[in-house]
């Protein structure tokens, strides 16, 4: 099978556009990738969408009409927080299968405020018995009061990463917000399910990224290795059964799968990972991931945020977009918009927050229902 390359890749700034549709949304970020990779949609051989809240819209081919009809195949996908990265993994294996050589990845959402996943078209009493612990806010709540009862994790060390990521954002563009946010801010603010408060939550916006994957031979064929970004890994996993407490939905083990599987694929191990964009949806979250990702030892999260490991300059930078607490989370994109963010790193083009060096990077986002979706990413030599 033919290795596959980003050789363009591009996001919108994040905000809220009330006057744009989803179509028109997405267009733009197709547009800006398909002027990044200096190639048009006339080029293009497979059109993958990733959208949720028009999951049966037929969005891929809408986002067409506003950019140029050209008959492609168009695939629409749907998964949850994953959607993104799973029209880029679409995307990537038809043309690591050879089908074509040249395709588009594009995640698109127009969101509302307030709280995601407080909808719901279950009926009766919930198998979880608590109400409103079934919410994003309160899954992730009692997971991260697991982890503080296992590991001893702290209040403070769970606020830590949202004043490092609202530090990120604050040099990067295309974030919703730019602004700092001391630990006192952070702890002090409106509680929302004990222990992340409002701004220890991720940002409800509107956005979308896209990005334009090429054969290798294609690649070199039309000039484009010098900014390639190799994919080195795609995985795609959903949770298996166990045993276990319903009342407390599982967020690592799908993750751990999908990482074993990533660095397997990779041929390469968590310490040879220079950047990583992972899904901090809540703050309690990224304290997980760091070891679900095996970025440390199970306990050793809360330090790595203490030490400063975590932030821009340290061992592995997470986030350094500002993650979903500050960059903001429109569903369909945010997959996409890791991939952007880790490839501009290895392009060296991140400006003030470029990770230097950056030869490897890492993106992860998960779905709860169950989807994780985790890309190992590497500069093109």
């Amino acid at each position: 099978m033919t290795d596959a390359y980003v050789v363009g890749v591009d996001m919108i700034k994040f905000g809220r556009f009330p006057d744009k549709t989803v179509p028109q949304i997405g267009a733009e970020a197709t547009h800006l990738a398909l002027d990044d990779s200096g190639l048009t949609i006339q080029d293009m051989e497979a059109l993958y969408c990733g959208n949720l809240g028009q999951a049966s819209g037929m969005v891929g081919q809408r986002i067409l009409q506003e950019i140029g009809q050209t008959g492609i195949p168009v695939v629409n996908v749907s998964n949850a927080c994953a959607t993104g990265a799973t029209a880029f993994r679409e995307a990537w294996a038809s043309v690591k299968a050879g089908l074509y050589d040249l395709v588009i990845a594009v995640g698109v959402e127009q969101m509302g405020r307030g709280l995601l996943g407080g909808a719901g078209g279950s009926k009766g009493i919930s198998k979880e018995g608590l109400l409103g612990s079934g919410t994003m806010p309160s899954v992730f709540a009692e997971a991260g009061m697991e982890h503080a009862r296992n590991y001893g994790t702290t209040f403070e060390q769970f606020a830590k990463v949202s004043v490092k990521n609202h530090h990120h954002s604050t040099m990067n563009a295309k974030a919703m917000y730019q602004i700092e946010t001391p630990l006192e801010t952070v702890m002090n603010a409106e509680m929302i399910s004990y222990p992340n408060t409002k701004l220890m939550c991720s940002v409800n916006v509107d956005g979308s990224a896209a990005a334009v994957i090429a054969s290798e031979k294609k690649a070199k064929e039309l000039g484009l290795m010098s900014r390639a970004v190799k994919i080195r890994a795609s995985i795609l996993t959903s949770d298996p059964w166990q045993e276990r407490d319903l009342v407390m939905p599982d967020v690592n083990t799908c993750t751990r799968r999908a990482a074993a599987a990533a660095y397997e694929m990779a041929g390469l191990g968590a310490e040879d990972i220079d950047l990583v964009e992972l899904h901090d949806c809540f703050a309690t979250a990224e304290i997980l991931h760091y070891e679900n990702l095996g970025l440390c030892d199970d306990g050793e999260a809360g330090r790595m945020i203490d030490d400063g490991e975590v932030a821009l300059g340290g061992k592995v930078p997470v986030n350094v977009s500002g993650g979903l607490l500050s960059k903001g989370h429109p569903l369909g994109a945010t997959g996409i918009a890791n991939i952007y963010e880790v490839s501009t790193h290895l392009r060296g083009e991140a400006g003030q927050r470029q990770v230097e060096g950056a030869r490897i990077g890492l993106t992860h986002v998960i779905g709860l229902g169950s989807a994780c979706g985790i890309h190992i990413l590497e500069k093109a030599s």
